[in-house]
């Protein structure tokens, strides 16, 4: 980065005008340092603007009309997510006056935005290449006119509660309405047997008949699922139940547009634009292995409209030079499919559950690769907190109080990172510093924002946030959960990436000794009496108050050893994990440990919370999430049992993995309640 033109002019400046220039250098030394955009001293076409992102809540419209005020614009290029645009035009005379615009201020929303302008030698406007769609995926663009779409939407009577024609629920999350056949929430399928009296409506016939005869799909839909989604509202990633119906599914987007994201197994993801008035076809590989779904939020980063093209927004995220924030406003999808008669057959059996082997499967082992530890943790970590997320908070709801003490010792203003959120229960304990968190649950995530709080959803291993930018961060039962020394110490040097050289990092791991200096943990002193799970007062993300019932079972773990005192041996073949019983001491660093889900649906959202149901999660089947037509609905099924994966720690372990990593120190390390517990500093060496 070149010195700014105004460093070496020697002209008198009033202190405001000498607090800006340093703002602007300031400025233009963070581009560099966390986007490696330099600047220049010398006038070109070409201008960077600092905070004038799509990530600082600055539309697109409301930039480019401000750019467009002192000259004609070339170009705009505006990042996804990102806290500045880059900006090219036709003259540099107009890039001058351009310039001159430093300092001036937007209001976006509920904040004020100051922006401020550098040159810079050239914008790259093809950052990336087009991306593609998932294999079987087609959208049709304003498939129904606007007729149609209000025929349709005043078909759909939300006031009426006739059982005879459509079942229709109130969800927290959404409304929603079944026609031709009832989804089960506590099931995840259908009952082919007791189709609905009222069949489909008669003024979506219209509709389905221009999708066979426009080859979208072969056959009439029998079952339709009305959902009605606010602002705000969304769904967690799902593949739909491949048992309850056949290949292709249609989804019809009315009203507001939206972004649905999808993503392959292997980490492949692709954001799609669903327009109003908009036909998205689901067959093949996209209806079977992608996971779909929906980012519950406020704003949506999508194509920029061409005034002069109306039907310039498609669903092609990857031109960053046409982006700008659209505001979510009500959405109605209608979901229409065919129920499926007979087992399905497709080329996928990894995520079909009609193809899921008969017999019990066979015990999880240690892993030995990082593909088996992934495999592993989405298995009994992952998809477990999504199932029992609701439930898991409501037993969360006391924060421990040396993690208080340690989040009460920042100073105000400091930035927080909360890596392993859970519901957020940290996050307001001391409100004069700026917290955000994240969690690898989405279903978790919904919870803390629904409270509040700034989350989103990440992985522990890879965080979305800048290097060296925040005061502290915490990590409080999270790094139990990786499989692997590897994967246990690349957490801990994500949270050292996170802090500022003199930032401080707390983190609690589970440990093996539950019996510490003569005293016993809450863990085994807590009995069974308390409740379903008796875990209320551990914050370690394990505990339940029942051992395993291996007639009802979330999770088959059938054959799985219950003999704690099994040792980890050397063989040609991996030992396989054991089952820990709950309330008792540990024998195995490596086990699956317990939780009996109450209320016996998915997430328990009726229970523990005052009756307040959750709606984001389907049922107590692991093997298919809901479908966009989905959500959980209270039963009187028995409590499934859902296992988790966990290595606990043996004194000295945590310290052990944390020296490993360099440029931090340990300030203090300790045993809090069953915990091992240690305080780092960056020392930025």
């Amino acid at each position: 980065m070149e010195p700014c033109s105004e460093n070496v002019k020697a002209v008198r400046r009033s202190k405001e005008e000498k607090k800006l220039l340093r703002k602007q250098i300031k400025a233009s030394h963070i581009l560099l340092k966390h986007e490696g955009i330099s600047t220049v001293s010398h006038p070109t076409k070409s201008l960077v603007v600092a905070n004038g992102g799509l990530g600082n809540g600055v539309s697109r419209e409301q930039l480019h009309d401000l750019l467009g005020e002192v000259g004609e614009v070339e170009t705009l290029v505006m990042p996804p997510h990102k806290p500045y645009a880059l900006v090219t035009y036709r003259s540099e005379v107009s890039a001058q006056r351009g310039h001159a615009l430093n300092g001036r201020q937007l209001q976006c929303g509920d904040q004020i935005v100051t922006l401020y302008l550098s040159y810079v030698n050239t914008v790259d406007s093809e950052l990336w290449g087009c991306v593609d769609l998932p294999p079987g995926l087609v959208l049709v663009e304003e498939f129904v006119s606007p007729e149609e779409e209000a025929l349709l939407l005043d078909a759909i009577d939300w006031t009426s509660h006739d059982e005879d024609v459509t079942v229709q629920k109130v969800l927290k999350h959404r409304r929603v309405k079944h026609f031709g056949y009832e989804f089960r929430y506590d099931n995840n399928n259908v009952d082919k047997d007791k189709p609905l009296p009222g069949g489909l409506p008669q003024v979506c016939v219209p509709v389905l008949e221009r999708c066979v005869r426009d080859r979208h799909t072969e056959v009439m839909p029998d079952q339709l699922t009305v959902n009605q989604y606010q602002s705000g509202q969304g769904i967690p990633p799902h593949v739909d139940t491949h048992s309850a119906f056949e290949d292709i599914i249609l989804s019809l987007s009315l009203g507001a547009k939206t972004v649905m994201d999808f993503r392959h197994p292997e980490g492949r993801s692709v954001a799609i634009v669903l327009p109003g008035r908009s036909l998205l076809v689901m067959k093949g590989e996209s209806r079977y292995l992608w996971t779909h779904g929906i980012t519950p939020r406020k704003f949506d980063v999508v194509p920029a409209c061409d005034p002069k093209s109306p039907a310039a927004v498609t669903s092609d995220l990857s031109n960053h030079s046409n982006l700008t924030l659209s505001r979510r406003g009500t959405r109605t999808s209608l979901t229409f499919r065919k129920v499926r008669r007979t087992p399905c057959d497709c080329g996928y059996p990894s995520a079909c559950d009609s193809q899921q082997p008969t017999a019990p499967p066979s015990p999880p082992s240690l892993p030995r690769s990082q593909t088996d530890a992934c495999r592993l943790e989405a298995e009994f970590v992952h998809r477990v907190y999504e199932e029992i997320a609701c439930h898991f908070s409501s037993t969360r709801h006391s924060p421990w109080p040396r993690v208080c003490h340690f989040l009460s010792s920042l100073e105000p203003g400091s930035i927080l990172a909360d890596v392993g959120c859970g519901n957020g229960k940290y996050l307001g304990v001391n409100p004069d510093v700026i917290a955000v968190g994240c969690d690898r649950s989405s279903a978790l995530v919904q919870i803390c924002s629904e409270r509040g709080f700034q989350v989103f959803v990440s992985d522990a291993l890879n965080v979305p946030i800048r290097s060296d930018t925040c005061d502290a961060c915490i990590s409080i039962a999270v790094i139990h959960h990786l499989s692997t020394q590897k994967r246990r110490q690349a957490v801990v040097e994500e949270l050292v990436r996170l802090l500022r050289p003199g930032g401080r990092a707390l983190i609690y791991v589970w440990a093996v000794e539950q019996e510490y200096n003569k005293h016993k943990s809450k863990y085994l002193k807590e009995t069974r009496q308390q409740g379903p799970t008796g875990d209320n007062n551990q914050e370690s993300k394990s505990l339940t108050g029942n051992t395993t019932d291996a007639h009802n079972t979330a999770q088959d773990l059938s054959g799985i050893a219950t003999d704690c005192t099994m040792v980890h041996r050397e063989t040609e073949s991996p030992a396989k994990l054991s089952v820990h019983t709950n309330r008792t001491a540990f024998n195995s660093q490596d086990l699956l440990v317990p939780w009996h889900l109450k209320g016996g649906g998915r997430g328990g959202c009726n229970q523990g919370r005052g009756g307040d149901e959750q709606g984001v999660q389907g049922s107590k089947n692991t093997l298919d999430p809901p479908t966009e037509a989905q959500a959980p609905v209270p039963n009187t099924a028995p409590s499934p049992v859902f296992h988790r994966y966990y290595h606990v720690f043996h004194k000295g372990e945590l310290e052990e993995l944390c020296v490993r990593v360099r440029g931090v120190t340990i300030q203090r390390s300790y045993h809090d309640q069953g915990n091992w517990c240690v305080i780092l500093e960056k020392t930025g060496d």
